[in-house]
């Protein structure tokens, strides 16, 4: 177990800190490391650094900026195996969920990468007489990023490289339960040529993230959490005119028409479900099958399925590669809200098909499990079908059209992601052009769109019309400096 460290202004510090949170393997119980609940003043100075380094990195050109950001893609890929690992231990998904995480965090450093073509701006020659037109994206200082703690490498990643890219200075607080990921990409940053005070991490809880956005310096912030917290951010940056990205809840669902490949189907919909044992913002937790047989044929399919994935330590040998594993829930306080949830889904009516609780993992005694969990008979309004549970439980309605399908996920207060099966055209034209969801997949369990193109939901599940990763993230980044001039010839 060691002690982690704050890395302001080039140099790792010792926290000036409130007190320390144990960082827990959720598979196993043990401590792993102490994480600094730093100080409102820590946070400061990390932010005064970033503050200095700007100007300097703002009008450094663009092609140089980007040129730490190759070496830190290389450094990355030469440990990803390793980084992954770490991941496994502090959070709790399989490793196969890991791998592709950390495959996303590389495409967004290499996305990043094309800075000198992504940043260029518009010109308009002859907007008047003898007059042009120019457009130019310019940085602002220094941004920061409160992250959540399913995803400790892909999410500091939707924003990390785009800022820094854009000639912008950052500071970063990982979650407090997740630490260690963003830790060991803080040294692999630090090797990687970026002037001291460009890149800051700040390790801990509430009083951190208060100072980002009490802090004048601070021109921005991005945060992916709670909509509940989404709506305190939002609230408390607007008033001091400062930018904010607030990605919020989810209740992802999945539309099952009668012409679908249900074998296909319920493979790709056990994958969507249960991966990272529901702890991801584009976990599917809704099912709607259209049609009474649609219904009991997903309903008997998928149960069954759900019961072939496996519950283990992600980082036992044996289960290494095995893309049916599912890990642990992140806390005990996540597990006893999942089972209380679970009582409520019983009170309500709905009929507990497949109940994930009191389940046993040899070795992992003290770890946090639920099993997959599957209710039916559930009707739209129900609690279980209203709130994000973030875990392994999930929902099956019924609808006897697809309009009706459509309309439940459009009276649905999140909107983040949701897909259709069905093999009709038309059927997918109709739920493209008429859900609202920011992300929709046809025939795709995880329609998280790949680094080059942006990521976000809308309605409760986003705070903010500018999106994450790729080109989107630029907008939030920049400032749009337009030009008009005009020159009159010699006499």
């Amino acid at each position: 177990m060691k002690d982690l460290k704050n890395y302001i202004a080039g140099k790792w510090v010792d926290a000036d800190n409130e007190g320390w949170l144990e960082v827990e393997n959720p598979s196993t119980g043990e401590i792993l490391a102490r994480n600094p609940l730093s100080t409102a003043a820590e946070a400061d100075r990390a932010i005064a650094a970033a503050a200095e380094a700007y100007p300097a990195w703002s009008q450094t050109p663009v092609s140089r900026r980007v040129q730490p950001l190759y070496k830190l893609t290389e450094q990355i890929r030469a440990r990803e195996e390793e980084i992954a690992r770490v991941l496994v231990a502090e959070m709790g998904k399989s490793m196969t969920d890991a791998r592709a995480e950390m495959k996303r965090t590389l495409e967004n450093c290499e996305t990043a990468c094309g800075m000198p073509v992504l940043q260029q701006g518009d010109k308009l020659i002859g907007c008047s007489f003898g007059i042009d037109g120019e457009v130019i994206r310019v940085p602002l200082g220094v941004f920061t990023l409160i992250a959540p703690f399913n995803f400790p490498a892909m999410v500091p990643f939707w924003f990390i490289p785009y800022a820094l890219a854009t000639g912008n200075t950052f500071v970063a607080k990982p979650s407090p339960r997740v630490p260690m990921t963003m830790q060991l990409l803080t040294e692999l940053i630090a090797q990687s040529g970026f002037p001291p005070g460009v890149f800051n991490l700040v390790n801990g809880d509430r009083s951190v993230a208060d100072a980002f956005m009490d802090n004048p310096q601070v021109k921005g912030v991005s945060m992916v959490g709670s909509t509940a917290t989404c709506r305190i951010i939002a609230g408390r940056c607007a008033k001091s005119n400062k930018r904010f990205q607030a990605m919020g809840s989810a209740k992802n669902h999945l539309v099952v028409m009668p012409d679908a490949r249900m074998e296909e189907v319920v493979r790709n919909m056990v994958t969507s479900c249960f991966g990272c044992a529901g702890q991801r913002c584009m976990a599917s937790s809704a099912i709607i099958a259209v049609g009474d047989n649609t219904y009991k044929t997903i309903g008997d399919l998928f149960i069954e399925d759900s019961k072939k994935v496996i519950l283990g330590n992600p980082l036992d040998p044996r289960f290494i590669d095995e893309p049916m594993l599912m890990g642990p829930v992140i806390s005990a306080k996540a597990k006893e809200f999942i089972h209380r949830m679970i009582d409520t889904g019983v009170r309500e009516g709905a009929v507990l098909a497949l109940d994930g609780r009191g389940v046993t993992v040899p070795g992992c005694e003290k770890g946090y499990f639920v099993g997959p969990t599957v209710f039916i008979d559930v009707k739209p309004g129900m609690e279980i079908h209203k709130t994000e549970i973030f875990g392994p439980v999930v929902v099956i309605l019924k609808a006897d059209s697809l309009d009706e399908a459509i309309g439940i996920i459009n009276a649905h207060q999140y909107g983040n992601g949701a897909s259709i099966y069905t093999q009709n055209g038309f059927y997918a034209r109709e739920f493209k052009l008429k859900t609202e969801c920011g992300m929709i997949g046809i025939n795709v369990g995880i329609p998280a769109p790949v680094a080059c193109l942006p990521f976000g939901g809308m309605k409760a599940s986003q705070f903010s019309h500018i999106k994450a990763q790729g080109k989107a993230v630029i907008n939030f980044f920049t400032e749009d400096r337009v030009i008009t001039e005009r020159y009159w010839p010699d006499a």
